[in-house]
């Protein structure tokens, strides 16, 4: 395994290079070199990312620095992390001022979410593109494990696994290795499932649109957080930015999917990008009196409305099942109503352990890892496991069939269903009680 004792972070007074210097000081015990545009900025950053990893004293572990030492603090280091935005531009300019001073022992990471690697790597001097690699961990990186590592044509093999034994080892990531694909694994399944979300908001805004569609794809659906809520609290920038990319480099089944609805960039135009913004989707409203409300956008008028409690029979039933720790009759609820809102939650489920299949034969080496990405990414309830779920009380081909037609003529699904695997997770630590 190789050893990495000094690592440096390059823009971390961004959250993810925050939170990502916060992984390699206190379970990586390295010297880290935390740069930003500003030096003081970065200094404040500091006891944002201590606060990050609980771990007060990994703060002698992190050394200040802006731009104007990038150089020093490379030369130093065994490892770069490179955490700037999500621009190819600013990060094959930072590539090529990093590749000016690696040194040859030394490995240089990426963390973008989705742009191309091999790209960024081809900015590098020759001799140094096999050890540059895409590194895309998941936020917040101290509770979510998954890590992306994405090699590319330069890779140097060796490298790979000694680097990939140190993510796994010494940093405590669930490593899935996937293709230099727009969006690597995790966010092509992921977003495909939010994004689509997004659109049967505004499909069906009548009913309710936002909190409509949340409310049937919430936590007894076997995810932490609702779909929406989720874009909400990535940012509606960061979930445009990701779709974007990939309708623009991709050509799946799914492809029109990832088309962003009209009313989330009028949202994004007004700066309302979610949490970080104080409103997007929803928005929290606070009294002086200390109390505060839920609101959501009504897509409608534009204007932001209480959050309704939306009241669905189906769902209603399979929250007290699981309650009761009952999942099989949970799943006859899901299986066998045919309200509007069970043949739309259907659908979600269903589709999502196509597209995974799907995304997982195109971007990754094991279908098992569609599982890895989604349970230690996201927190859902990954696509084997509901595969398996689903199983107890029907023949899932068949509901497949009967539910996504258009899916079926498009995808290859004898192929797909042939892929299918046992779960190592268990579902039932996923499908909650709560909304």
């Amino acid at each position: 395994m190789i050893n990495i004792r000094t690592v440096a972070v390059i823009g971390v007074t961004g959250t993810m290079g925050a939170n990502v210097a916060g992984i390699f000081a206190s379970f990586g015990d390295a010297k880290v070199y935390c740069l930003g545009h500003d030096i003081n900025k970065v200094k404040k950053t500091i006891p944002r990312i201590v606060k990050s990893v609980k771990a007060d004293a990994i703060a002698k572990n992190l050394i200040p620095a802006d731009f104007s030492m990038l150089s020093q603090c490379v030369a130093e280091s065994d490892l770069v992390f490179e955490s700037s935005a999500e621009n190819i531009k600013v990060k094959t300019d930072i590539a090529r001022q990093v590749g000016a001073v690696l040194q040859p022992h030394a490995v240089s990471c990426t963390g973008t979410s989705g742009l191309s690697i091999t790209e960024i790597a081809s900015c590098y001097p020759e001799g140094l593109r096999g050890h540059f690699f895409g590194v895309h961990m998941f936020n917040p990186p101290y509770s979510m494990s998954l890590c992306e590592l994405t090699p590319t044509v330069y890779t140097d093999k060796t490298m790979q696994a000694e680097l990939k034994e140190y993510l796994e080892k010494k940093l405590y990531r669930t490593v899935v290795e996937v293709k230099d694909s727009p969006a690597f694994l995790g966010n092509r399944i992921g977003f495909q499932f939010i994004n689509e979300a997004l659109q049967y908001a505004e499909r069906f805004k009548d009913n309710g649109g936002i909190d409509y569609i949340d409310t049937i794809l919430g936590s007894f659906t076997g995810r932490s957080m609702a779909p929406l809520t989720t874009s909400d609290f990535v940012g509606l920038d960061v979930h445009k930015a990701i779709v974007d990319n990939i309708y623009e480099n991709t050509n799946d089944y799914a492809h029109d999917t990832f088309v962003l609805p009209d009313f989330v960039q009028k949202l994004i135009e007004q700066k309302k990008l979610g949490r970080k913004s104080g409103a997007g989707l929803y928005q929290r409203v606070k009294y002086e009196n200390g109390l505060a409300r839920q609101t959501v956008l009504d897509i409608n008028t534009g204007l932001y409305r209480d959050v309704i409690p939306y009241v669905f029979p189906f769902a209603d039933k399979m929250k007290k099942y699981i309650a009761e720790g009952d999942y099989q009759k949970a799943f006859e609820r899901l299986v066998n109503n045919h309200s509007l809102e069970a043949d739309i939650c259907r659908h979600f489920l269903l589709n999502y352990i196509v597209y995974s299949l799907y995304a997982t034969k195109e971007v990754g080496y094991k279908i098992e890892s569609a599982d890895d990405v989604m349970a230690t990414g996201f927190n859902w309830c990954p696509p084997l496991a509901i595969y398996q779920a689903l199983s107890t009380v029907a023949d899932v081909p068949t509901l497949i069939r009967e539910n996504l037609p258009d899916v079926c003529k498009k995808a290859n699904i004898d192929e797909l269903l042939a892929e299918v695997k046992q779960s190592k997770y268990d579902y039932r630590l996923y499908f909650k009680s709560g909304r």
